[in-house]
């Protein structure tokens, strides 16, 4: 969930939570024997997050005080076969993940679909500051691969949301939707960019000849296009307490919904199907009583804490 931005000498930001998404792919056969060591590593740190680990590479969003984040980065590029590993950073003063969690997988990311490797064809990387001259051509397909929970909250100007619920179903939206010959010039983007890589080596593979992707996903679009010209509309959702982050990676407003974990904006918090603690406009209608219930049971539960700890604090 990141391209190498590291802080410039004197500029870390002291005392604030420093948060890493990265990725990379590359062949690990031995991915099961590395998975203690990493483990044992960020343990020692204070890291907290999740690492996946699969025999195609490692993925995952950390966070950790600087000097504990540069530890783990150069243990993990220590590995040749990792060197090129490339991470985003943004930075709060909380952890946003509760625990640690180092997971060993089949994919750092779920397609589904055996032997698409994207060390050994990929689409073109596009820099996020010429990302605004590709999307605005007319010629070009543009596609959110992210999920429609995600897509709610945010989105670049025209991009097609194919409305799919994990990224296993992309293969079907391609074969459902786009036409190698007819779909000529096919841009496509996600958070940090490992789906869109992913997805960019599939579409090759199923014959479209040009296939670009956002390098470094959305979150290195914001980090680096100024508001003034940017493209995005809404929030990026991000999968941490943050829930969604807008330009410079600040944190935005969106919560989260307690009956189904989406993503809840001002304007759903309008909607008269919103209840806190218990549902949205996204859920309302499905819940049932029972449901209903315990989640209200839940909200009374929390406040009852929140109420009986700001009263130990006086």
């Amino acid at each position: 969930m990141a391209e190498a931005l590291r802080p410039a000498a004197g500029n870390d930001r002291e005392g604030e939570v420093v948060i890493a998404a990265l990725y990379h792919f590359a062949r690990l056969d031995d991915f099961r024997d590395l998975q203690a060591p990493l483990k044992a590593l960020c343990e020692a740190e204070g890291i907290h997050g999740t690492l996946l680990l699969a025999q195609e590479g490692v993925n995952g969003t950390i966070s950790g005080s600087r000097a504990a984040m540069d530890r783990v980065l150069a243990w993990l590029r220590a590995d040749p076969r990792l060197a090129a590993l490339e991470h985003k950073e943004s930075f709060s003063d909380r952890h946003p993940f509760v625990r640690l969690k180092v997971k060993l997988k089949k994919e750092i990311v779920t397609l589904g679909v055996p032997f698409v490797d994207p060390t050994a064809v990929v689409g073109t990387y596009v820099d996020p500051q010429d990302w605004n001259a590709l999307i605005s051509d007319p010629e070009v397909v543009v596609i959110d691969t992210r999920n429609d929970y995600e897509v709610a909250i945010g989105s670049f100007e025209g991009a097609i949301d194919p409305h799919t619920q994990s990224f296993r179903q992309f293969p079907q939206y391609v074969a459902e939707h786009l036409d190698p010959a007819k779909h000529r010039k096919v841009a496509m983007f996600c958070t940090g960019g490992i789906r869109c890589e992913k997805a960019s080596s599939y579409m090759r593979q199923q014959g479209f000849a040009e296939v670009y992707h956002l390098k470094g996903g959305i979150l290195k679009y914001l980090e680096e296009v100024p508001q003034e010209q940017s493209l995005w509309q809404g929030e990026c959702f991000v999968f941490d307490e943050r829930v969604g982050v807008t330009h410079g990676l600040e944190e935005g407003v969106a919560e989260l919904c307690y009956g189904c974990r989406r993503a809840v904006t001002p304007a759903d918090k309008a909607s008269q199907k919103y209840e806190e603690g218990i549902s949205c406009p996204a859920c309302h209608d499905d819940l049932s009583d029972d449901q209903r219930a315990r989640f209200a049971e839940r909200r009374l539960q929390l406040r009852l804490a929140a109420e009986r700890a700001a009263g130990l604090r006086k």
